[in-house]
């Protein structure tokens, strides 16, 4: 059997025994759910619905309670994320200056929508309320780069600039 993690095995198997080590770890302690989501989640790239059952099972909890904790925090993702992690700031300072157009033109530049992951899988779309970098609005984040006061014309560029490192 295949898996489509980030362990380097490419096995099933090894993806199940890598998380019983961390549970192992961890599962005398209280309050370890969120630790043993966020180590598994480092190294597979997400918390499929199959994992999180795995989990589930394993710590003698219902699925409810893994995928309640996996829901409500926004760390935690259930589907797979690109390489690079593109995020568009919607707060009212970058939302007033323009970034609701950011939004827009990498929505059509990338061909996918909030949420979503690019077929090659190297750009995922995110919005969020926030950065922090009001006085650079419009903002967008690639990874931890901070890119501000932004143009719809600057979108292409930026975008090109990381289909380059691969």
């Amino acid at each position: 059997m295949s898996c489509q993690c980030k362990c380097g095995s490419g096995r099933e198997e090894d993806k199940f025994a890598f998380i019983d080590r961390i549970i192992e770890q961890y599962k005398n302690q209280k309050g370890s759910m969120i630790p043993i989501l966020h180590q598994v989640q480092q190294v597979l790239g997400y918390l499929p619905e199959e994992v999180q059952a795995y989990i589930a099972e394993k710590m003698g909890v219902p699925l409810s309670e893994v995928y309640g904790i996996v829901s409500f925090y926004a760390l935690f993702s259930t589907q797979p994320k690109g390489k690079h992690r593109v995020s568009v700031c919607l707060g009212t300072a970058c939302y007033v200056r323009g970034s609701g157009k950011i939004l827009e033109e990498l929505q059509k530049e990338l061909g996918i929508k909030v949420g979503e992951t690019t077929k090659d899988g190297l750009f995922t779309l995110e919005a969020c309320r926030c950065l922090g970098a009001c006085g650079l609005a419009p903002v967008l984040t690639v990874d931890e780069h901070v890119h501000g006061r932004l143009t719809t014309k600057d979108v292409a560029e930026i975008i090109n600039k990381y289909k380059d490192v691969q």
